[in-house]
């Protein structure tokens, strides 16, 4: 979209005409008619008219210079990039047939009095598998099946494990279509015999045959307690998991697996006795994102010059799970025309446009006039009085569609047999669209880098311009010992707004991601540069500290108010000193723990600070200390933190 050009002074007339009255009735007491019908009222305004004049000549220089040429070299304002979210449907029963959620069913949060519904839209057509029990089995040796699927018909009972059961047993089941993204119920007749285990912590994984591997199951739930009474084991099952052939049978395999009992984890004395098994389809995830899908939007009819603009209705414009094109009607059919960053390697007949994803402005090839006179056209020009249309394109996306798990509740429409909606896990990527005062920051950028990568910055501008999605990149070049040459970038996810305490997963950018930024850095880079693209090495933290409240202060609230302060202040995209993510590198002082605590009303005194270090992946903690060390490539990652308050 045209960049807006700021105003070098903002006042108009009758600001200038107030301001000269408040001077004269400073300096000049004696002056005490400020009617328009006094005369020297008159020449105030007067002056105030040619005063404004000349302001209206000073706005246009010399920022407004600096916008425009910022247009020049082809500096355009990101778009805002769409949250994406995962959401299960989920049927009212189970069907004989498979349920298909078609691509751009929109699923939205609750409206309240305040706030309008978050909508979002599936960008994929997902089907609920029917499917069913076709056989039973376990390996003791993960070689031989040993088929119980006779015994279950009979309702005569199997033991699946060794008595006591080893680590990696298994107990297999096989279904009769391959259910990827879907929710499988398994209903167990069990009898109590596999005792000893906690039944809220089985040492059991379940997991999904993938093709090339096993690939664990996310439990919905267990109330069967580890397979020792009657009752379900809900799973979501992987994408990838296959139809494939086990002991000449062929089926959509999962698996219970005996694991390693962790510290605390009681493991089974003896093996479960299963009596009775069936499985069932009862819900599908499908991926979505925080943008309304718009279907055959019509712009109208092309005036045949070159450089002619259509404007989309709905902007901005976020990326896709299709790239966005453009078709124009020649009378008998509608004709697509591709999206181009720029005319500059197109031939007059090459159907390109242009697209400004911030403003939605499609532009077609311009012409430019050359020495001779004649006209050089870069890229087609659509005929007078063709058609016009973008048969699909996204628009919405931001930061407010970083939004919390369990938030998309309410289906936007009927759909057959589901009965409700859910997205388990937060929705991710959702970025705000750039502004002017960062726009004009990257332009010089823009301009000494010419999609080359040399310098750090410039590695760290080109994955930002491919992966606006992601909150933070730090790019660090080593040089020297064996990595010498390699330039790491490191990428921080956007995460929700909704709340400063993060699970380590939210951290983890998205593979796609990962891999659209190692692809065009690897076309920017010098030769000889090596590039490796991902996360930081995140330094977890805990930090415990012990507060006296003031008088008439309610405890449980400073508490709360205490661990918040602590977990915004040390987040690794909105906290440390300047509010912008905590500085890669930078240690942890206690000493900055008692500056982050100061700022929370109800503290009387802070009796004691520890800081500690923490793996974010087990949670092993470290020894107190008052200085927590970070590696350059490193960012802090809050794990803990325990706050203890007294008095009150």
């Amino acid at each position: 979209m045209p960049l807006l050009a700021p105003n070098l002074d903002d006042r108009r007339f009758q600001d200038l005409v107030d301001d000269a009255k408040r001077l004269v009735q400073q300096r000049t007491q004696r002056w005490t008619d400020h009617n328009v019908s006094d005369p020297g009222v008159t020449l105030i305004e007067a002056f105030a008219w040619m005063t404004d004049q000349l302001l209206y000549r000073l706005n246009r220089v010399p920022d407004r210079n600096y916008v425009k040429f910022l247009e020049l070299i082809g500096v355009h304002l990101y778009p805002p990039a769409a949250a994406h979210a995962q959401v299960t449907f989920w049927l009212s029963s189970p069907l004989p047939s498979t349920v298909t959620i078609p691509a751009g069913t929109e699923v939205a949060t609750v409206r309240t009095g305040e706030q309008l519904p978050i909508v979002f839209s599936t960008t994929e057509n997902r089907p609920i598998v029917s499917t069913s029990l076709s056989r039973i089995g376990s390996m003791l040796d993960g070689k031989s099946l040993r088929d119980h699927t006779d015994a279950m018909s009979m309702k005569t009972g199997s033991f699946p494990f060794s008595s006591p059961p080893k680590p990696d047993e298994v107990l297999v089941v096989g279904l009769s279509e391959a259910a990827p993204a879907c929710v499988v119920n398994l209903s167990f007749t069990c009898r109590i015999e596999g005792v000893g285990v906690n039944p809220d912590d089985p040492p059991l994984a379940w997991e999904a045959w993938t093709g090339e591997d096993w690939t664990t199951c996310e439990l919905e739930r267990d109330t069967t307690g580890g397979l020792n009474r009657d009752g379900d084991v809900v799973l979501h099952v992987p994408r990838g998991h296959v139809v494939s052939t086990l002991d000449k049978t062929k089926a959509g395999w999962l698996r219970a697996r005996i694991t390693e009992p962790r510290e605390g984890q009681p493991p089974y004395s003896s093996s479960p006795e299963i009596r009775g098994l069936t499985a069932y389809t009862i819900g599908g995830t499908a991926d979505s994102m925080h943008a309304e899908l718009i279907r055959n939007e019509y712009l109208g009819e092309s005036e045949g010059v070159p450089g002619v603009r259509f404007q989309l209705k709905r902007a901005p414009v976020v990326a896709a799970e299709k790239p966005l094109v453009v078709e124009v009607s020649d009378g008998d059919a509608w004709q697509e025309w591709t999206q181009r960053p720029n005319f500059a390697a197109s031939d007059p007949t090459d159907r390109h446009f242009t697209l400004d994803a911030a403003s939605g402005e499609i532009q077609f090839g311009p012409a430019v006039r050359m020495a001779d006179g004649a006209l050089k056209a870069y890229g087609a020009v659509p005929p007078r009085g063709a058609g016009v249309r973008v048969p699909l394109y996204r628009s919405g996306g931001g930061a407010g569609g970083n939004v919390a798990g369990g938030a998309l509740t309410v289906l936007k429409g009927s759909i057959p047999y589901v009965t409700r909606v859910q997205n388990r896990r937060p929705a991710q990527g959702g970025v705000d669209g750039e502004d002017l005062d960062m726009a004009k920051v990257r332009g010089p950028i823009l301009l000494r880098t010419r999609d080359r990568a040399v310098t750090a910055e410039d590695f760290e501008h080109i994955a930002r311009e491919v992966a606006p999605e992601v909150a933070r990149v730090k790019a660090l070049a080593t040089t020297d010992g064996a990595d010498a040459g390699t330039v790491r970038v490191l990428i921080v996810p956007a995460v929700p707004a909704v709340s400063a305490r993060l699970t380590f997963d939210q951290l983890v950018p998205a593979d796609d991601t990962l891999e659209r930024i190692t692809r065009r850095l690897d076309e920017s880079r010098l030769v000889g540069t090596r590039v490796v693209v991902e996360p930081p090495v995140y330094r977890g933290v805990a930090i415990v500290a012990r507060l006296r409240a003031r008088q008439r202060t309610d405890p449980a609230r400073l508490q709360e108010d205490a661990l918040d302060a602590l977990f915004r202040y040390f987040h690794p995209t909105t906290g440390g000193p300047d509010g912008t993510g905590w500085p890669f590198g930078r240690p942890i002082i206690a000493g900055e723990v008692h500056a982050a605590l100061q700022a929370v009303r109800g503290i009387e005194l802070i009796e004691e600070v520890r800081v500690f270090g923490a793996d974010p992946v087990t949670g092993e903690r470290g020894k107190a200390t008052d200085r927590l060390d970070v590696d350059p490539s490193g960012l802090v990652f809050s794990y803990e933190h325990q706050v203890v308050v007294e008095g009150g």
